[in-house]
C-alpha cells in the first residue's frame, strides 16, 4: 500500500511569507495529503499552530545584502539549519516541498535539494528576494506572482500563476465587523482601514495620531498598529488594535478604503477584494521591493502611492481625499483583473510534480 503524500510548507520571518501557504489547506485535505510546516521559532511558528499544521522548528541565519560581522556566524546558523532540515526531511520522508520564500526557506530547500526531494517556490515581490534567487538553484519549479518577475526567472524554471489569496477574506459579515469596531452602520462616514503589515509600521501610526482628529471629521478609522504597538489615541469613530486574524474578513467588509505597506500579500488580498488602497511602501533597510510592488499596481490604476518620505498628517488628509475621489475608477480597474483560483492552479502543479517523481522512497534517493 502506497504511502500517503506528504508535502512539507516553508517560509518565514513575515506573514507574507506564511499567510499563502494557507490558502492551498483545504486543496490539501481535501486530497488527503499530510502536512507539516517547516521554520524557526519566527512567526511563522504562531500562524502555522494558528492554522492547526504540525510544525518542526530550525534554527535559519539571515541573509544580508551589506557587509556584517553578524553574517560571519549567520553562516554557522545557516548550516546548522540545514543539518537540521536534512535531519527532519530524512525521518519525515515527504515527496514535495514547497517554499514561500524568506531566509528561513534556504536551509529547508538545500536539505530537500540534498536529498532529491523536488522543491517548488514561489515569489511575491516584483523582483526576486534574495532567499529566492538562492533558492531558485534548488528548486524544479519557481512560480510568480507578477508577470513580469519571469524576466529575472530561469525561463526553464519559471511560471506565472498569480499570488494564492485565503478565500475566507472575502467572507467576512458587516454585521459583526461593525460590533467589533463599535461603529454605528448609519453612520455616513467612510471606514479606512489602517495597516503597516504584520509587524506594524511606526510611522504610518504617528501619522495617524497627529492626522486623527481631522480624519475623523470625514473617516471612521480601524487602525491596526502592529503587535506591542499600541498608542493611547482615541476618538468617536476610532477603533485600534494590535493584530487581527479571523476578524480580519468582518473588518474588511466594512473598510471603503486602506492605508497600507505594499507586501505583496497585502496587496494581492485587497486587489481580490476591489478595495482601493493608499500604498506607503516601505522604502529603507529594504532592498525597494514594496516600491516596486506599489509602482506596478500604481500603473494599473489599482492604487495610489504615498512616498514614506513625504508622510505627514498634512499629506495623508490629501492622499485619502484623492483616494476618496478615485475610489469609484480604482474599483472599476480592480474588476477588469481576471479574478484566476491560484490557489486551485498551485495545488495542480505540486500535485504533476508529485506524480511525475512516481513517489520514489527517500531510501532511493540517497
Amino acid at each position: 500500500m502506497p504511502r500517503p503524500i506528504k508535502i512539507v510548507l516553508t517560509g518565514g520571518g513575515t506573514a507574507g511569507h506564511v499567510l499563502p501557504h494557507f490558502a492551498l489547506l483545504p486543496f490539501y485535505k481535501e486530497a488527503a495529503w499530510q502536512v507539516l510546516y517547516v521554520g524557526t521559532s519566527g512567526i511563522e511558528k504562531q500562524l502555522a499552530a494558528d492554522a492547526g499544521l504540525r510544525f518542526r522548528e530550525i534554527r535559519a541565519g539571515k541573509l544580508r545584502r551589506h557587509f556584517s560581522l553578524q553574517n560571519i556566524l549567520d553562516v554557522f546558523w545557516v548550516l546548522v539549519g540545514i543539518l537540521q532540515s536534512f535531519y527532519i526531511l530524512a525521518q519525515e520522508r515527504p515527496q514535495i516541498v514547497f517554499a514561500k520564500g524568506g531566509y528561513v526557506s534556504v536551509p529547508v530547500a538545500a536539505a530537500a535539494w540534498l536529498l532529491r526531494i523536488p522543491v517548488i517556490t514561489h515569489e511575491s515581490d516584483l523582483s526576486p528576494g534574495l532567499a529566492n534567487k538562492i533558492i531558485a538553484r534548488f528548486s524544479k519549479k519557481i512560480l510568480s506572482a507578477f508577470p513580469a518577475t519571469l524576466q529575472d526567472l530561469p525561463p526553464a524554471k519559471a511560471q506565472w500563476v498569480g499570488l494564492p489569496i485565503r478565500p475566507d477574506l472575502g467572507q467576512g459579515r458587516k454585521e459583526r465587523g461593525w460590533e467589533l469596531c463599535g461603529f454605528r452602520a448609519e453612520d455616513p462616514r467612510s471606514v479606512v482601514l489602517v495597516g503597516g503589515g504584520s509587524q506594524g509600521a511606526a510611522a504610518i501610526n504617528k501619522s495617524i495620531e497627529n492626522a486623527l482628529p481631522l480624519l475623523l471629521e470625514k473617516f471612521r478609522v480601524v487602525h491596526i498598529t502592529g503587535r506591542g504597538k499600541q498608542t493611547s489615541t482615541t476618538g468617536e469613530g476610532y477603533f485600534q488594535a494590535e493584530y487581527l486574524s479571523d476578524e480580519l474578513k468582518d473588518i474588511f467588509a466594512i473598510s471603503e478604503l486602506v492605508v497600507c505597506r505594499a507586501g505583496a500579500n497585502t496587496l494581492f488580498e485587497l486587489l481580490a477584494l476591489h478595495k482601493p488602497m493608499l500604498l506607503i511602501p516601505l522604502e529603507y533597510a529594504t532592498r525597494g521591493d514594496q516600491l516596486q510592488n506599489a509602482r506596478a499596481f500604481s500603473q494599473k490604476n489599482w492604487a495610489l502611492i504615498l512616498r514614506e518620505n513625504a508622510l505627514s498628517s498634512e499629506t495623508l488628509q490629501h492622499s485619502l481625499a484623492s483616494l476618496q475621489a478615485q475610489a469609484g475608477s480604482i474599483t472599476q480597474a480592480m474588476g477588469e483583473f481576471p479574478a484566476n483560483d491560484v490557489a486551485k492552479s498551485i495545488f495542480r502543479i505540486l500535485e504533476t510534480i508529485v506524480l511525475e517523481s512516481g513517489f520514489p522512497e527517500l531510501g532511493d534517493r540517497a
